[in-house]
């Protein structure tokens, strides 16, 4: 069975000016869109811009905040100290673990949630968005606290009710290894944020056309047909975006981290390194590198992700 696309239709007008020029439309509605987000881009760039060039200077500097006078130059000498370290390599994997194990869950549920969102009945669709939704709005903080309380040895009840499973007994220390404390971690991350996909990915299957769905029926398609020939692709542009946020987020991951282990037992994050650095050590200079190294990171992955998906947006949005 081959992809299910939209009609065609007939133009009563041209979409695009002659020589591939946009159109008056398109250019009044690009002019509109700047009118309403200029300002908060402004605001944003100007929010943003100053720490992240703060940053980029006092990487270039062997500079502890406990002796300000003995500040000096070393050019790239902070990230040569640090990529030659296998601090940071241990860092990046960790990092890169907890992203791609949420992220990749975080996908699946989010799009079975999205599902039950969309076919649930009208009378109590609302009742079910809302109870989905609730685990998005418990701040990071409170979410790592309840957990790492569920999962403590003297506070915790996962012993006890799971203590049937193989591995699994009152005396389990989930916080003493490095695999069992990722688990945990990846856990919290996972109830935390699968929500958020799963709202992205409702709006994009509110976008999916009926007209697809009647005409992959009439074509004798199964409903596995019909998910992977016509919802799937016609959803693209949201999960790109769902992802992108996501991998954005959980490869910035900190709180959780920071609550639950502290960084112990190899669970450092390369946020969590920037803090350590910066904050507990006062190394301001190799702080700072770290936090730039984490900007540029974050950078090559949003540029993979446009660049991988390949998604029009302005024809995502109806402009063809």
């Amino acid at each position: 069975m081959s992809q299910t696309t939209l009609p065609p239709v007939e133009k009563t007008q041209p979409v695009s000016a002659p020589g591939g020029s946009i159109s008056d439309r398109s250019r009044a509605e690009r002019k509109l869109g700047w009118m309403l987000a200029g300002p908060a881009f402004v605001v944003m760039l100007l929010v943003t811009a100053y720490p992240i060039v703060q940053a980029v200077y006092y990487s270039l500097f062997n500079y502890r905040l406990t002796d300000p006078e003995n500040r000096s130059f070393e050019g790239l000498g902070n990230y040569w100290v640090i990529l030659t370290d296998g601090v940071w390599w241990q860092s990046i994997l960790v990092t890169v673990i907890i992203t791609v194990v949420t992220v990749s869950v975080e996908l699946v549920a989010g799009f079975a949630l999205a599902l039950v969102m969309a076919k649930a009945l009208s009378s109590i669709r609302p009742v079910v968005r809302a109870a989905i939704l609730i685990p998005y709005a418990v701040i990071t903080v409170v979410s790592a606290f309840a957990w790492q309380f569920a999962f403590r040895i003297d506070t915790g009840f996962v012993n006890s009710w799971f203590a049937w499973l193989p591995g699994v007994s009152d005396t389990t220390d989930w916080f003493g290894g490095q695999a069992s404390s990722l688990f945990v971690i990846c856990l919290a991350e996972i109830w935390k944020t699968t929500p958020f996909i799963s709202l992205l990915l409702l709006a994009g299957l509110a976008q999916v056309p009926e007209v697809l769905q009647e005409a992959a029926k009439v074509d004798g398609a199964t409903w596995w047909q019909r998910m992977w020939r016509v919802t799937i692709p016609n959803m693209k542009a949201a999960i790109m975006v769902a992802l992108l946020f996501r991998t954005l987020d959980a490869f910035r991951v900190f709180d959780s981290i920071f609550i639950m282990t502290a960084g112990a037992n190899n669970t450092e994050s390369v946020s969590f390194l920037a803090y350590r650095q910066t904050i507990s050590r006062v190394e301001i200079g190799l702080g700072s590198a770290v936090s730039v190294l984490l900007f540029l990171a974050v950078v090559l992955i949003a540029f993979t992700f446009i660049k991988g998906f390949r998604v029009d947006l302005a024809q995502a949005r109806g402009e063809r």
